[in-house]
């Protein structure tokens, strides 16, 4: 590597460190010397000035943190000597204007999707099956247990085979210290209907207990994902007194589609009495929709029907100067041919909410954001805890000290473009371009908000290694260091540690990144989430969840 260590933005008073650094090392970074005065492990920062107690300190070109005492030039920034410190904000204050990146070689082109009667197109064909309640949890199981091997839909399960070939092992007296996983691809290999790419079961915890707008919340969740493009019809079972009533679950539906454009049936177990006799009409009607769904046929459609989610999981001190930009980098090019994007995770946002704001195309859209991120800045206080408890201590150790520095680096996903709607859990976007989704910073919690919003693909950069998926869109994973990437390539599907090797660029990788997601709408490329059978959904309960 020719390059130790980085200033992102020309005004930063912290630099990171692209390896390992040694005291008494002498680097040069931009024309300027540095001698290192301590152990700077890759992916943290040193200072690039005498700091004061009191002084401020800045990545990204904005504030990320204070020192909490005197920190010498060429010292490791710490959790012991700094603290959370973010700008000042208020309202949008100045116009903003739009030079998108050279996107020439987009425009026109296309992707294999499914085109619905309201003009959406999915990148998948799911059919659904969820409970209103926990208490239908139960039977959800059962007819995941009953259908999938049945359809064709269960995935090859290695550790199956493995815990037989044990059992073999040992009734013969062999040593089961000699027996290895055999690697095998997990995805299914002869479905009844082939044309639906599975049948998905979104077991949860919620519908009942809590207060009435939880169960308004949840039905908007779940409207959101039987009304998405990437959904050919749904199966939902009610108990029948919970709070999340069938009516309002209809209700939430007829805000996002009115009428609904799909098969949706619906089972009350108290209006039924026995749960065979449900259980019975359930699985019938869901084979007679599985029949219709798999009449449907991929087609060409046009790149700006594409809805792209930003994520971000397990991040690392890289993730923000090579995974998160080169996400931002393709939503811009997306967005600058008529697509979209939606960039979550308020927590997440701190210490950019100024940037945010300009950004947005008026002061409707800008004071929403204001009121939304008060609103739940002023929620998390009431119960004792700010954004500043964010980071994670996988997050710290890996350089992230303060919630604005992993802010700064979080909110780059999000690209350079203008900002055209900002939406409160478990709203639907309406429109193209680059929308705002008020979620918490917890990974699945957000991955299936931004699924529920209309996201029909998600981008999900970690720098130290996350599993999540979801059950009806592909969630690419990028990784933001080669190390990861070889290591968990199980897991990830882009590497953009080549532009910390010096080895590539953001604008370079951001159009590989879009060709990629291309070919994963077509159903060209099947991520890594979905081979695993990696398959989340967790609703927010809009507690205090950072």
């Amino acid at each position: 590597m020719d390059t130790p260590a980085l200033v992102v933005h020309p005004s930063d008073t912290i630099i990171v460190a692209l390896q390992d650094l040694e005291p008494g090392t002498i680097i040069q970074v931009q024309d300027n010397e540095y001698t290192i005065k301590e152990l700077i492990p890759h992916k943290h920062k040193f200072a690039a000035q005498d700091f004061s107690k009191g002084d401020l300190l800045t990545m990204y070109g904005v504030t990320v943190g204070a020192a909490t005492e005197d920190i010498p030039k060429g010292c490791a920034i710490t959790t012991q000597n700094c603290v959370h410190a973010s700008e000042a904000f208020s309202g949008k204050n100045s116009s903003f204007e739009w030079q998108s990146p050279e996107h020439q070689q987009w425009v026109g082109q296309t992707f294999q999707g499914f085109l619905r009667p309201d003009g959406r197109v999915g990148t998948g064909n799911y059919w659904l099956v969820v409970p209103l309640v926990f208490c239908e949890n139960r039977n959800i199981d059962c007819m995941r247990d009953t259908l999938l091997d049945a359809l064709g839909y269960s995935h090859n399960d290695p550790y199956k085979a493995y815990v037989d070939d044990i059992i073999q092992a040992h009734k013969s007296g062999t040593k089961i210290t000699d027996i290895q996983l055999k690697n095998q691809d997990g995805l299914a290999s002869s479905r009844l209907f082939p044309n639906v790419d599975g049948v998905q079961f979104l077991r949860h915890a919620l519908g009942c207990g809590g207060d009435r707008g939880d169960a308004q919340t949840l039905c908007g969740l779940i409207a959101g994902y039987i009304t998405h493009p990437n959904v050919a019809g749904a199966t939902v079972l009610s108990l029948g007194c919970q709070n999340a009533q069938v009516e309002l679950l209809q209700e939430e539906i007829a805000k996002r589609q009115n009428p609904l454009e799909k098969p949706l049936f619906i089972f009350e177990q108290q209006r039924y009495g026995t749960e065979q006799a449900m259980m019975q009409d359930a699985i019938k009607q869901t084979f007679e929709g599985l029949i219709e769904a798999n009449k449907a046929e991929r087609s060409p459609q046009p790149l700006s029907k594409l809805c792209i989610g930003v994520e971000c999981g397990a991040s690392d001190g890289f993730s923000g100067i090579s995974a998160n930009p080169t996400i931002g980098q393709c939503i811009d090019l997306l967005t600058a041919v008529g697509g979209s994007g939606i960039l979550s995770e308020f927590p997440e946002l701190c210490g950019v909410e100024a940037d945010i704001l300009n950004r947005c195309v008026d002061n409707t859209i800008a004071d929403r954001f204001v009121s939304l991120i008060r609103a739940y800045e002023n929620h998390a206080a009431a119960i004792g805890v700010h954004f500043d408890a964010n980071p994670s201590p996988g997050n710290i150790r890996d350089g992230l000290i303060t919630d604005s520095m992993k802010s700064a680096g979080a909110a780059k996903k999000g690209g350079t473009g203008p900002i055209v709607q900002v939406l409160d859990y478990p709203e639907q976007i309406s429109g193209r371009g680059l929308h705002l989704l008020n979620t918490p910073g917890n990974d699945v919690e957000s991955t299936t908000a931004l699924v529920g919003a209309g996201a029909n693909l998600v981008l999900f950069s970690t720098g130290m290694g996350t599993p999540t998926g979801n059950p009806i869109v592909p969630v690419i994973k990028v990784s933001s260091n080669s190390t990861i990437a070889e290591r968990m390539h199980d897991i990830i599907d882009f590497d953009t540690g080549p532009i910390i090797e010096g080895k590539s660029d953001i604008e370079t990788l951001g159009n590989d990144l879009l060709k990629l997601c291309q070919q994963c709408a077509s159903g060209e490329y099947v991520n890594k989430a979905r081979r695993l059978g990696q398959y989340d959904f967790q609703p927010w309960k809009r507690g205090v969840s950072l």
